[in-house]
């Protein structure tokens, strides 16, 4: 059995997660959230909503973020392989315009906490890859955006070897870039973010 672990990452309120795991005869038991032992750790996180995506090999989601009310994320794998990535937008943050890679899976366990402002995104490394999201804050379709994956001013290095065999969707495609972003976006808080 091993209890939760909380590793705070570079990114100011980005979490590096290892889920509460329990192994016997029957199997494993699981569990990758619970409000008081996060709240122990100094992450307050209230779920608004939990979604899965469902995604084939190579598939890259992201960069995505909303500008209304940001969103704090919470996820994991629950089956197969991810390299998870994000992207700091807050421009007084000390790693504004940086990127960060972590890989996430069903065997390690790991789950990624992305603090508001941030873009998020993941190529799945896997034929059958199952991402689990819990996000802290209501979801605003208008403002829903992201940053191009392959904006040369970020710079991700996405673990493959042709970028141009990633799968990527058509909203995706069309995403803004960074230097866009700089000039046109401004996130908005509420007084309860």
């Amino acid at each position: 059995m091993s209890a939760f672990s909380f590793e705070q990452m570079d990114i100011p309120g980005a979490y590096i997660i290892t889920s509460f795991f329990s192994e016997d005869n029957r199997g494993a038991f699981i569990k990758s959230f619970e409000k008081d032992i996060f709240a122990q750790a100094g992450i307050n996180f209230n779920c608004n909503e939990d979604f899965i995506s469902h995604s084939t090999k190579n598939v890259i989601r992201g960069m995505h973020f909303q500008l209304y009310h940001p969103q704090v994320k919470l996820v994991g794998v629950i089956t197969g392989k991810v390299f998870d990535v994000i992207v700091d937008l807050r421009e007084e943050s000390e790693t504004f315009g940086q990127w960060r890679g972590v890989y996430l899976s069903s065997e390690n366990r790991i789950s990624l906490l992305i603090p508001k402002g941030c873009a998020h995104g993941f190529i799945s490394l896997s034929d059958d890859s199952i991402v689990s999201y819990k996000c802290d804050g209501k979801y605003d379709k208008n403002t829903d955006t992201g940053i191009l994956y392959s904006d040369p001013d970020i710079n991700i290095e996405w673990p493959i070897n042709d970028i141009t065999q990633a799968v990527i969707g058509k909203r995706d495609e069309k995403l803004m870039a960074f230097n866009d972003f700089k000039t046109n976006c401004k996130f908005q808080y509420s007084e309860q973010d």
